[in-house]
């Protein structure tokens, strides 16, 4: 194949291209994203961005600009049969990721926002109007056919959306189901509610969800009844004007988007072949009730983007990309049933079901342990890593680290604990001195680490060399209480790869570390 043109070839400038891109972009990785369309959408198909993806943001240093077009949300009110709020879900933690829980948005403003980014970045390539045609893989990469001309990238990621062509091409198919249901989504403008929440009605005569955003925008769904629409039929204005008679009138200068489609629950057979890889939709597609379709094609991207770029840049061996779809493909499934779970639940059209339903979570959230369960929303799938890129205690290893504000006694500045940490790796130190971190760097020379101690006790931190984060108000504490004397190493993406006791050699082979420069070894 020749040189390369980039590293990494990104196919697909929708939200979860671009977020890889910007990732890749920000670790120094050349990238190339090509789009078949001519612009960015302008269409508002995504609607909601959590906590974890604002800070996947700010590790591109994009944070601040996504915030801009997004409402502070605080989560999603359910309405039982008869129209009476039964529970709020909330984070079980406000801002333990440091970000607010549940935010709508826009999706061509993170769009535009995105694209800007990558248009200033000199080591991103962005191709609007240019669409992929075939590909090809040997042992020196990835080559695209493109209605452009050849492109050559060491790598490729196929964020293409649920009709991939990078999927179609490496033959891979997808396992799952797709709904007959028919739902009528409309985005409309000049809109009343200003609510910070989202609202599902399990009515069952009419099941409806209610999306307020940013400057009068708001979105309603409405399930649809047999004969009234048809997926990829524009919806007739009167059928929409019927179904919003009890929240609002409707001008079609207020219609911003109008659609019906149908929901599909499905995962793709292999998220890898040889240096190809799928993510969001391409890899993923799944019902809205979660609200977990952008944001897990997001984690995608930030789990893959950082590993892509360590083996680039020969800190991690190729094998170490393996752990993508180990690592991702549980909690994607995972959250594809969840999504499934609630449609049946919160917008069954069964009477009997609704009631049964409406009485179980009335009688529940009368009590402690039941509120909890529904309001922090114990029933999602934990975000956590039994298998990867891990080595350790498996209670202690595989799970995110929350990002409290901390007092950086180097800077003497008080800091998110990304800011702090640094965009690498982490060796932290949870309760050791500075003389047991040295040490334990040794064994990770070779990711380049930065060197942190978390002192304990409501101690100083010893004087030295090392960045030193002073907890704040008990919460940087809380997120390293299980790691008190030992040595914490955090991935990239602040989840912990390792954790072993001061004064012991741990064993890493199961981190794909790249083989040390027969130079080294010497």
């Amino acid at each position: 194949m020749g040189r390369h043109d980039s590293d990494v070839v990104v196919v697909g400038a929708g939200p979860v291209g671009m977020t890889a891109a910007a990732l890749l972009a920000a670790r120094g990785v050349r990238v190339t994203v090509l789009e078949r369309h001519t612009r960015t959408s302008d269409e508002p198909k995504a609607i909601s961005i959590d906590d974890e993806s604002l800070r996947v943001y700010q590790w591109a240093g994009l944070a601040e600009h996504i915030l801009k077009i997004i409402v502070p949300g605080t989560g999603t009110r359910y309405y039982d049969a008869t129209g009476r709020p039964v529970f709020q879900t909330r984070a079980a933690q406000p801002c333990r990721f440091g970000y607010p829980f549940k935010n709508p948005f826009a999706q061509p403003d993170l769009e535009r926002e995105l694209a800007a980014h990558l248009r200033a970045q000199p080591n991103v390539t962005l191709h609007l109007g240019t669409g992929v045609t075939a590909l090809a893989q040997d042992a020196d990469g990835v080559q695209l056919q493109t209605t452009r001309g050849p492109v050559r990238a060491r790598f490729v990621l196929g964020c293409d959306g649920g009709r991939s062509t990078v999927r179609e091409q490496l033959g891979i198919g997808m396992t799952g189901r797709s709904y007959g249901d028919a739902w009528l989504v409309a985005d409309l403008l000049g809109d009343r509610h200003d609510e910070r929440y989202g609202m599902h009605h399990g009515d069952p005569d009419r099941p409806h969800v209610i999306i307020p955003g940013r400057d009068g925008r708001c979105r309603y769904e409405f399930l649809l009844r047999p004969g009234e629409g048809e997926p990829g039929v524009r919806p007739d204005l009167g059928l929409v004007r019927r179904l919003l008679a009890p929240y609002r009138e409707v001008t079609p200068e207020q219609v911003e988007r109008l659609v019906t489609y149908r929901f599909h629950a499905v995962v793709a057979d292999r998220w890898r072949v040889g240096n190809a890889f799928l993510l969001g939709d391409a890899a993923h597609m799944m019902p809205p009730f979660a609200g977990q379709g952008l944001n897990s094609g997001i984690r995608d991207a930030a789990n893959l983007a950082w590993k892509i770029a360590d083996v680039v840049a020969g800190r991690l061996a190729e094998s170490a990309l393996d752990t993508y779809e180990t690592e991702r493909r549980p909690h994607a499934e995972a959250t594809v049933r969840l999504s499934e779970r609630l449609g049946r639940i919160v917008m069954t059209t069964r009477p009997r079901v609704a009631r049964n339903r409406d009485r179980l979570i009335s009688a529940a959230v009368e009590t402690d342990a039941g509120r909890s369960f529904f309001e922090q929303m114990r029933f999602r799938p934990p975000h956590v890593y039994t298998g990867g890129l891990l080595s350790g205690p498996r209670e202690l290893v595989g799970v995110p680290v929350g990002q409290p504000r901390v007092f950086d006694a180097g800077h003497r500045r008080i800091r998110l604990l990304d800011d702090a940490l640094g965009p690498g790796w982490s060796l932290v130190g949870v309760g050791v001195g500075p003389a047991d971190v040295r040490r334990a760097a040794e064994s990770v020379a070779l990711l380049s680490p930065s060197l942190v101690q978390v002192p304990i006790d409501d101690r100083m931190p010893a004087a030295g060399d090392l960045t030193a984060l002073i907890d704040l108000d008990g919460r940087l504490d809380a997120e390293f209480a299980a790691y008190r004397g030992r040595l914490v190493l955090l991935r990239p993406d602040r989840f912990v790869a390792a954790a072993w006791p001061a004064g012991q050699t741990p064993d890493l082979t199961a981190l794909h570390l790249a083989a040390r420069p027969a130079t080294a070894a010497a």
